[in-house]
């Protein structure tokens, strides 16, 4: 899985502002990645984090049960020695965890190789950045977010590398959630696959970088929060523009309805009232004639 090829990367001054393109150390950087290996490394350092603290008791450690429950013979029942058995409630416990260490040892060429892998997987990503070395005079967290912000990298999960131990730049990032500051001699293969972005001292990768032959910088896959931002906010007027439309038919529809009720409205009351003349003039004479033929009553 080994390639020959040439991976370059970003520069920016400590500043945060970019520069040229530069090429990646060839030992380091050769495009090699070992799927297995970094599996590997990364399986051992999650085992070794584990403290293995989990025990219960067993019969030989809980408190009671010095004399036996009830005579050997006799009783009818099963013969007991102790009320601490694991038969009993409150007993001992039997196959339960016990202190141990989940170490695992991986060697250190392994080791290396693995983390070769994870620098070259980013690497592949356009994900590493190579910046001048950083020279804080006091820890300031408002310095090293601004730094980040200028990179490009505000919301992604960002590991910075530095040549060496510096306590004000670790403290100035300390208290970002999404960055992480380790000496690069420290970072392990976890970090790096843990991480988006990778942004490296330049130091910390020997000497002067030369210069890259393809100077347009490479696009990298980093998502960013602003950019789904901007996506909704052009989605938003081709929605508008979308309902516009289905509003103006659905206005039409009902100015028509209205209209069509308006001219309809005039001839059913004409009809209306057309209809209540002639049903009074019809009932009138059979009122008439009902009174008419009703016979009188005769007085005494």
């Amino acid at each position: 899985m080994a390639e020959s090829t040439k991976l370059s990367a970003t520069s920016y001054t400590a500043a945060g502002k970019a520069q040229q393109q530069v090429t990646l150390p060839g030992d380091l950087f050769d495009g090699t990645v070992n799927m297995p290996v970094m599996h590997q490394a990364v399986k051992a350092y999650l085992a070794n984090r584990r403290q293995g603290n989990a025990a219960t008791k067993t019969r030989g450690f809980v408190v009671g049960g010095n004399q036996k429950p009830w005579k050997q013979k006799g009783t009818g029942r099963a013969r007991a020695g102790s009320r601490r058995a694991p038969t009993f409630v409150g007993g001992g416990t039997v196959f339960g965890p016990t202190p141990r260490s989940y170490a695992e040892y991986v060697p250190r060429q392994v080791r290396a190789l693995a983390r070769k892998s994870a620098l070259n997987a980013r690497a592949r990503e356009n994900a590493i950045i190579v910046i001048e070395p950083l020279d804080f005079d006091a820890p300031k967290t408002n310095r090293m977010r601004d730094l980040l912000v200028s990179l490009g990298v505000e919301g992604s999960k960002v590991l910075l590398l530095t040549d060496g131990t510096k306590p004000n730049v670790y403290l100035s990032g300390r208290n970002i959630p999404w960055a992480h500051v380790l000496p690069y001699s420290d970072v392990s293969t976890y970090h790096i696959l843990w991480s988006d972005v990778v942004v490296i001292e330049s130091s910390a990768l020997g000497g002067e970088l030369e210069a890259s032959e393809d100077q347009t910088a490479p696009a990298r896959t980093v998502k960013k929060p602003a950019a789904k931002a901007a996506k909704s906010a052009d989605k938003a007027p081709r929605k508008a523009a979308g309902k516009a439309p289905a509003a103006r038919k659905s206005a039409e529809k009902s100015s028509g309805s209205k209209a069509a009720k308006a001219a309809r409205s005039p001839a059913k009351r004409a009809t209306a009232s057309a209809a209540g003349g002639k049903t009074a003039k019809k009932t009138a004479p059979k009122k008439s004639a009902a009174r008419k033929s009703a016979p009188k009553k005769k007085g005494k």
